[in-house]
């Protein structure tokens, strides 16, 4: 099975498919006048904007439910299987498409918020929605709904559920079968909340686990601070493969450094849609920009902590092309994940590393398992509309539970796999829709900005912009107290 799976995967993520994804990034960040730079104050401003309503969350809520997402494994053991494979220029390139990324991120945000619906009783929306109303497309829709569904009850909870084990066994020397039993007892006893429960758990872990991993990274680069300059200086020089070392694996710095850096910020994968769309906001640009700056966080901060803890501290091993011959072997027997963080944390405090990251791990991947669900939940209230969804939904609960107690279990270079396929089946049809549907968002854009110049607080109206199939905002937005007096 895992060679049929790695070959799907080689045609998933084959090189020309890293290409279009970094060309798509910049195409929209061009579009958009690199908001990504004009509007990062207003970015900052607006996640702490906007108040929950009955339907919706608040933008603050809906941007930790996004984070909760985008920071999970891919943070710690993504970015450190990066460096392995790719080398230390891989960083640079997650870098790179957290950048252009953050324009892919305000699009396809932009759009959900556009074409949401109200849908027993709260706000529902992605990409599945957005290509049935824009697109008019309805079995390209059904068939992301679909994708969707699988990758996140199925394919990519495994991921998470299994890094955590392994973190917790090497730190603590827990059974993956007892880690997996308390995960499966915990996302249950949420899960069975609903969005409202997962929001709340999220808006609070999130910041707690980024902050503190951040602060613990700060410490490890002020130990090793002389070595400042030479790391900077060997992560870009090993990104254009100027480094005699790495020189070799240029193709792999770009590829892994592309394909972790959208695994882990999840810029233009399509599951930023969903949580945009919960939010209560007068204007989709205003989630939009909230989400384009998840990806900074995501990918510049969190990622980047995690870089700079490895290779200060030189816990890491390069693999040549071929992914199995060492080039640089600092860790003999250590595979390449999380095993690498908790060495360069346990090099620069010890006695405090193992167990650290294996914390760190259980909040990052957990809390992404959490997202997965909303965003599977949200794909079959899709696919259920106009019929009872509560035996669909009832389904879906046991077989994310049963997919993370699994993943716990198995091996982990399946579980990476099997999650590659889910993601690149969702990017592919994801950066397809919104290459078609960009005109909608970036009218949004240029409507926000005007209103902005007049000093007003933008409000959206899709009739005033000639927006077609965008119900929800027809009449204009309005306020739940306004709604009631209408």
């Amino acid at each position: 099975m895992e060679a049929f799976v790695n070959s799907l995967n080689n045609v998933l993520w084959s090189t020309p498919v890293i290409y279009i994804c970094l060309a798509i990034g910049l195409l929209f960040s061009v579009l958009t006048r690199f908001l990504q730079v004009r509007y990062i104050k207003e970015m900052v401003r607006l996640m702490f904007q906007g108040k929950s309503s009955e339907a919706g969350v608040s933008s603050f809520q809906a941007l930790s439910l996004a984070l909760s997402g985008r920071v999970g494994t891919g943070n710690i053991a993504g970015t450190a299987t990066a460096i392995a494979m790719g080398g230390p220029g891989a960083v640079f390139w997650m870098w790179m498409i957290a950048f252009i990324g953050a324009g892919s991120a305000f699009v396809e945000s932009t759009l959900g918020q556009i074409y949401k619906v109200k849908q027993d009783g709260v706000y529902r929306g992605g990409p599945a929605y957005y290509i049935e109303k824009g697109i008019g497309i309805k079995w390209f829709a059904v068939l992301f709904a679909v994708a969707a569904l699988l990758a996140m009850s199925l394919l990519m909870p495994g991921i998470q559920s299994n890094s955590i084990a392994l973190g917790l066994e090497n730190a603590f020397g827990i059974s993956p079968t007892v880690t997996g039993i308390i995960l499966v007892v915990l996302l249950g006893l949420i899960i069975f909340g609903g969005v409202k429960r997962i929001a709340n758990v999220a808006m609070f872990a999130v910041p707690f686990m980024a902050i503190g991993y951040i602060l613990v990274a700060l410490i490890i680069i002020a130990m090793n601070i002389t070595e400042l300059p030479s790391v900077i200086s060997l992560i870009f020089s090993s990104a254009f493969g100027a480094d005699s070392i790495f020189g070799g694996i240029l193709g792999s710095a770009i590829a892994w450094g592309v394909k972790r850096g959208i695994y882990s910020n999840e810029a233009g994968q399509g599951t930023g849609p969903h949580a945009a769309a919960a939010a209560e906001v007068s204007h989709p640009a205003k989630q939009g920009l909230v989400q384009a700056f998840s990806v900074y966080i995501d990918t510049l901060f969190v990622c980047s902590a995690t870089a700079f803890m490895i290779l200060f501290t030189g816990a890491f091993n390069v693999y040549g092309s071929d992914g199995e011959t060492p080039i640089v072997e600092n860790l003999s027997g250590v595979e390449a994940g999380p095993g690498y963080t908790q060495a360069a944390v346990e090099s620069a405090i010890p006695g405090f590393g193992a167990g650290f990251v294996a914390i760190s791990l259980l909040f990052f991947a957990f809390t992404t398992i959490m997202a997965y669900y909303y965003i599977a939940e949200t794909n079959i209230a899709f696919l259920t509309r106009g019929r009872n969804s509560k035996p669909a939904m009832f389904i879906l609960k046991i077989v994310i539970l049963a997919a993370t107690f699994y993943g716990a279990i198995r091996t982990a270079s399946l579980a990476w796999a099997l999650g590659d396929v889910g993601l690149g089946l969702m990017v592919w049809l994801n950066l397809i829709a919104i290459v078609i549907l960009a005109k909608p968002a970036l009218i949004a854009l240029k409507d926000y900005e005007e209103q902005k110049r007049q000093g007003l607080d933008p409000v959206f109206n899709s009739t005033k912009l000639g927006i077609k199939n965008a119900e929800y905002w027809e009449d204009g937005y309005k306020t739940e107290k306004d709604k009631e007096v209408s």
